[in-house]
């Protein structure tokens, strides 16, 4: 595929701060509604390569395309009425009512006065109503909380009618409510109006749900770029933030801290997901532990990995093999304690094996 047929690339990209390169050769590009997703440790170079797209910053070399057109060669109000961006800068607009700060979307359609006709109250009313705060209308913007803060940028960036929009760590300052609300319109808006979306995220299990494609920022160069199915295998994100401590799990989205040292003092009989909890007891607790008999798909076996000393395990749909049973049995035998968080009124047969298997 030929990069005319995208909405938006770059090529040969090459982003900096006085002349000095800071992430070279970047080649990025997104049709039309998708969603394209930046992520990479902190101070990695993602900030820097949105101002270099939205021309805040002057790229230091090669060519950022919208439609066809190099921005670069587009008039402000030409950029302005295509394009709007969302920043983590925190604005302090003085006297302005929410409804005033959404407005201000409207100025590339209005004339040198700024005058807003009946149309542009229109749509400026139909943006707040998109994001969910029509009752804050006439409320004054500094006396709202962050989430309705950055749900009225959102608004005011829509309210200019873009067909892509820029946004900085737009869920920096929202709890989780207003996460999945705020990424939701964006997901809705792309759906239904097409419009194409650029931003950087630190939510790894929100930017693998969420996103069309990831470009994944590392060092001086985009180190991979493709769909999240592509970008989160094998263990990379922890290659990608050089993690020394604790594991990330692609499959899951789970996040674990380090596994307690030593020899297991408690052996947890888990599986269906019950075991998860108590592992993370026994890890706040500073007590290691071994866990089993799960198989490799069973919903425990994530967290298993990352903080148990050591799991017995099967492969997945496997029957209970002998030497995994002896192995239990002997870790059981060592440990001081045993703990089952298995329902064993209810457990599936596979489960009633492996607990009479144990006895």
């Amino acid at each position: 595929m030929g990069m005319e047929e995208y909405y938006l690339y770059t090529r040969g990209l090459t982003v900096g701060y006085r002349g000095v390169p800071l992430i070279r050769d970047i080649e990025l590009c997104l049709k039309k509604g998708e969603i394209l997703t930046l992520i990479g440790p902190n101070g990695a170079g993602k900030t820097t390569i949105l101002k270099s797209i939205i021309r805040q910053l002057e790229p230091l070399g090669g060519v950022v395309c919208l439609d066809g057109r190099e921005i670069g060669s587009m008039t402000g109000r030409d950029l302005s009425r295509r394009l709007s961006v969302v920043l983590t800068e925190r604005v302090r607009p003085e006297l302005m009512t929410c409804e005033d700060v959404v407005a201000t979307g409207r100025y590339p359609y209005t004339g040198r006065f700024g005058v807003l006709s009946e149309e542009d109250r229109r749509i400026v009313k139909e943006s707040m109503e998109r994001v969910h705060i029509g009752e804050l209308s006439g409320r004054d913007f500094l006396h709202t909380s962050d989430g309705q803060k950055q749900r009225v940028m959102l608004a005011r960036a829509l309210c200019q009618e873009p067909e892509i929009i820029v946004l900085d760590e737009p869920t920096s300052f929202l709890d989780m409510r207003y996460k999945l609300e705020f990424l939701s319109i964006l997901q809705n808006m792309s759906r239904s109006r097409n419009l194409s979306v650029i931003m950087s995220l630190h939510e790894l299990d929100l930017a693998e749900r969420i996103s069309d494609k990831i470009a994944c920022i590392k060092g001086d160069h985009v180190d991979r770029f493709g769909t999240p199915e592509e970008i989160f295998t094998g263990g990379y994100m922890q290659e990608l933030y050089q993690m020394q401590t604790g594991s990330y799990d692609e499959r899951t989205g789970s996040l674990e801290l380090e596994a307690v040292k030593g020899k297991p003092q408690v052996f947890v009989l888990a599986g269906g997901g019950s075991g998860t909890p108590v592992y993370r007891r026994l890890q706040r607790e500073g007590t290691p532990f071994a866990t089993g008999i799960l198989w490799e798909n069973d919903l425990d076996y994530p967290a298993a990995k990352a903080l148990a000393s050591e799991v017995v395990g099967v492969k997945p749909f496997a029957r209970m093999d002998e030497c995994a049973v002896e192995r239990a049995r002997e870790l059981i035998a060592q440990c001081e304690r045993v703990i089952c968080t298995v329902d064993t009124e209810n457990a599936g047969e596979y489960y009633k094996e492996a607990l009479s298997l144990l006895k």
